[in-house]
């Protein structure tokens, strides 16, 4: 399957084959949860790309991931705060989707295991 043929439907079907992933909304959007937690979810603000999804994600990976493919990954001001990335599906083949959901839920997983504090929120 090439680049071409990415769309959210693929997220989902590969999002899906994750562990314990469940689609369930975030923010009024169709979104892949893990316990709770957002791995991916198609974006809500008006910044991100026409075919674009959000994946959890570190910062510092993100920043990794900007740098070494600016092309498929990339962040707007909306976005940056937040531990997210965006992700252009015309960009990607199918190989680095499921490399970069996997990395998403890994995160994800992370961030579950974490103490919650009311208010404040979870930076890793």
């Amino acid at each position: 399957m090439g680049a071409a043929s990415i769309g959210m439907d693929s997220v989902f079907e590969v999002g899906l084959k994750l562990p314990d992933v469940n689609e369930s909304p975030y923010y009024g959007a169709r979104a892949l949860k893990l316990n709770g937690q957002m791995v991916a979810c198609t974006p809500v603000n008006k910044s991100a790309e026409v075919n674009s999804v959000v994946v959890a994600m570190s910062f510092e990976r993100r920043a990794a991931l900007l740098k070494k493919s600016p092309s498929i990954y990339y962040i707007t001001d909306h976005y940056a705060p937040h531990p997210t990335m965006l992700v252009r599906l015309s960009k990607i083949s199918r190989a680095q989707l499921e490399r970069t959901l996997r990395m998403a839920w890994e995160f994800a997983a992370s961030r579950d295991a974490l103490p919650r504090s009311p208010g404040i929120a979870n930076r890793r």
